[in-house]
């Protein structure tokens, strides 16, 4: 993986101290053999003298919303393989869903999911939430894994009971993206939500205190939860499933975005920017604001809405290359297109500073605005050749989720241990 991260990074990238800076971190993570470094390995965080059988462990697993395949249900099926045993705690969730990624684990879910239209619409009862995690009963278990970008590690444990969170994100309505929360509300939602919104950030720090240790999914998010929380974190990237995408020895002229159709994803600069380039780009998702896409969107943009996991990799491995421009956490999408073979063009923020070497994995613009994805477009038009699909396979390939489930057994070995020693790992 090294040999991604080595050169080319800021090709065509405005010259920043900052950036230089993220730009030798990555390159400081990775190892000649394309493996993660030090500050990335589950072992730098202290190894147990003594390993648990984690088999016989009682085991529950609180997750937010389990209504929707997206990344953070990615790593709850992940972790879920790890603990077969586990039972699982959820907010809200659809039977069909779980019967499909979860067979065998009980699930238990909160109140919230006898309200009426919960399951469509679980958004409009966040008032709730912290009290809806705070009824969950985990007495009785040894540990507790909360899967976490909002609400679940909000769960009260006993002082026997060791609780690790994963962290894709400090809740990002919140914090990071409060003020775009607050102008992309209607206008009576946002009279209530700035006093709303301030018991909800002082219950969401005072929550982060209940947590044992924090993983967080990226280093963009470890600095997050310094930031918000004021804790220090391990990190650990999230995984994916390479053996379920394949690389195409030939690809269709259309370019792809897969996203959750909300506001901050910004998909509407990415209509914006297509409309004036004419290409053929296809969107997958659905959210609150697919219709109002869709009427931005000229006959060369089309919405394919939800689609299943084996259309979706059939759309990755034909596409041109894969486009988004939000300032992600980590941005799995994006690994899932290297591991189909096809490049990434990528906004240059948050979590694709980690994961896309420009001109090497992929191409990243500097600013997010319909301009710039244009302009990064025809830049990629240029060198579209040079992108090796079976390069950018194996740059994918160090994401994958059996990389994922070692290092996250050897990280809850090791919070265990340390746990029970009376000390913390990420001091």
């Amino acid at each position: 993986m090294s040999e991604f991260l080595s050169r080319g990074y800021t090709a065509a990238l405005p010259a920043s101290p900052l950036f230089s800076l993220r730009l030798r971190s990555v390159q400081r993570r990775c190892n000649m053999n394309g493996s993660f470094s030090r500050d990335h390995s589950p072992t730098s965080a202290g190894a147990p003298a003594n390993l648990v059988d984690l088999g016989s462990l009682r085991v529950a697993i609180v997750h937010y919303f389990l209504i929707s395949l997206r990344g953070g249900e990615r790593v709850l099926e992940a972790i879920c393989e790890v603990f077969p045993q586990a039972d699982v705690f959820v907010l809200v969730y659809d039977p069909a869903l779980q019967s499909q990624m979860l067979p065998g684990h009980k699930i238990r879910a909160s109140f919230v999911q006898k309200l009426p239209f919960a399951r469509r619409l679980y958004r409009s009862y966040l008032p709730l939430f912290p009290v809806a995690v705070e009824q969950f009963d985990l007495r009785g278990y040894d540990l507790v894994i909360s899967n976490e970008s909002g609400l679940a590690k909000g769960v009260l444990t006993n002082p026997e009971t060791c609780h690790i969170c994963y962290c894709h994100t400090p809740m990002r309505y919140g914090w990071s993206l409060y003020h775009d929360y607050l102008m992309s509300a209607g206008p009576l939602k946002r009279l209530f939500i700035p006093y709303f919104m301030n018991y909800i950030r002082l219950w969401d720090q005072l929550s982060a205190n209940r947590v044992d240790y924090f993983i967080a999914c990226s280093h963009n998010t470890e600095r997050r939860i310094q930031k918000f929380y004021r804790r220090t974190s391990q990190v650990l990237y999230p995984p994916i499933d390479t053996a379920g995408f394949q690389i195409s020895q030939a690809h269709d002229e259309y370019y792809l975005v897969v996203s959750e159709l909300v506001s901050y994803k910004r998909v509407d600069l990415v209509v914006q920017a297509f409309n004036q380039l004419g290409r053929a780009l296809l969107i997958v998702g659905d959210g609150p604001e697919f219709r109002r896409y869709k009427r931005l969107a000229k006959p060369n943009v089309q919405f394919l809405g939800r689609v299943s996991e084996h259309e979706l990799a059939a759309l990755y491995s034909k596409c041109r290359a894969m486009v988004f421009l939000t300032e992600e956490d980590i941005g799995m999408t994006a690994l899932e297109a290297n591991a189909s073979g096809r490049p990434v063009i990528a906004y240059a923020r948050g979590g694709a500073l980690e994961t896309v070497a420009d001109g090497e994995t992929g191409v990243l613009f500097p600013i997010q605005t319909a301009a710039s994805l244009v302009e990064a477009v025809q830049r990629f038009e240029q060198m579209e050749g040079t992108f090796d699909p079976a390069k950018l396979r194996s740059h994918a390939e160090c994401f994958d989720r059996s990389i994922f489930q070692k290092k996250f057994s050897a990280l809850v070995q090791s919070c265990l241990y340390q746990f029970h020693k009376g000390s913390t790992p990420f001091a």
